[in-house]
This record gives C-alpha cells, structure tokens and sequence, in this order.
C-alpha cells in the first residue's frame, strides 16, 4: 500500500517520526539508527515503509534505506518475532552487524537487543542462518566482524541499557541516554555518562 513516503519532519522521538506529505502528516515507528539519519524537525526526508495490518490496529514502520528495510522484512518473519522486537534489534544492530550476528549464531549478542530473550534470538539464527550468511560481504568472515570491536561495540550500549533500565528508567529514556554516546566506551563509561545526562534532564 506504501512504498515509501518523503516530505517535510515535522515531528521525532526516540521511537518514531512523523512526516508530512501532501499536507498530511503520517507517523511512523522506525529505529535508531533511522532516527539518527533523519535528524531534526524542520527538514526533509524519505522512508521505505512497511504497513504492519493486525486485527486490533494498522501501523506504520519505516527506515532510512531499503537495506534495513529488507531486514525488518526477514526479522518479523521469524516465529515469534514481531515489529517491535525487529525494530529493537535494529536499533542495537545496523543490518549488517545483524547479518555477521546471525552467521556467526552469536545467540548471546543478539539477546543484547531489548525484549528479545535466548529462545527468541535461537529461533531467529536457526530461521535465518543460511540466508544471512548470503548477505555477509565475501571478504569479511563473522570473525572478522567481531575483531573489529563492532559487534562488542554494540552490545555495549545494549548492557548499558539494560542497566539503566534495571535502575528504574524506562526502555526510552535509557536509549535515548545512551544513543549519543561512543558505542567504543566501556559500558561502565556509558553508564556513568548517560545516568549525568539523566540528572541534568
């Protein structure tokens, strides 16, 4: 029904953008790593769009490129997997650090992303292994992936996260706190940095 959508931002959180086209503005659920590509109120962008259509409710999904797109589309694939779980793991993971996670069936990191629990991450390796390992670039082996410090990068800001969430914040002021931070901090580091931005509000 949507491919795509560009327009004017006329509105952004931590967990969704709206975007007005034609005099209408729709609102659309995406990830961080959308979010931090589209910036701030006041200008233009495009996204790829994905109308998720269940009994009780009709929402929109949308990203920056139709590489994270086409990820989302695999991820909620998955039994098991819905739209928010996909976009909480794309907002831990860019697309292909997903990809390198899964061939590697690194079960551990991916539960890294908020609300996805080991038997939900072992599902998603054991559906998705073989067509991920097609999307792993040739001269880059999943070990590789994880000796550049990408993927423990990372899981960084997902402990962090999950620290500040444990420490009673909620899963979007912690994500918020923490997704302007350097992902190659401690996750001691980002703690301390993120819980100043907290008190300062």
């Amino acid at each position: 029904m949507f491919y795509s959508l560009t327009g004017k931002v006329v509105y952004v959180d931590t967990l969704s953008v709206a975007i007005e086209c034609g005099g209408v503005a729709f609102r659309v659920s995406t990830s961080l790593n959308t979010l931090k590509k589209i910036g701030s109120v006041g200008g233009s962008a495009t996204v790829f769009t994905y109308l998720s259509v269940r009994e009780d409710a009709m929402e929109l999904f949308g990203f920056s490129d139709q590489t994270e797109l086409a990820y989302f589309k695999m991820l909620i694939g998955v039994s098991g997997v819905g739209p928010k779980a996909a976009v909480a793991i794309l907002s831990t993971f860019k697309p292909e650090e997903v990809a390198f996670c899964i061939t590697a069936g690194d079960v551990k990191r991916i539960t890294g992303a908020p609300g996805v629990g080991p038997k939900l991450a072992q599902r998603i390796v054991m559906e998705l292994k073989d067509k991920m390992s097609k999307l792993v670039p040739e001269q880059m082996s999943s070990a590789d992936f994880v000796q550049t410090g990408i993927a423990d990068a990372a899981g960084n800001k997902s402990e962090a996260v999950s620290a500040l969430i444990a420490l009673g914040y909620s899963q979007t002021e912690a994500a918020n706190a923490v997704s302007s931070l350097d992902p190659n901090d401690s996750v001691e580091m980002l703690i301390k940095q993120a819980l100043r931005g907290l008190m300062r509000g």
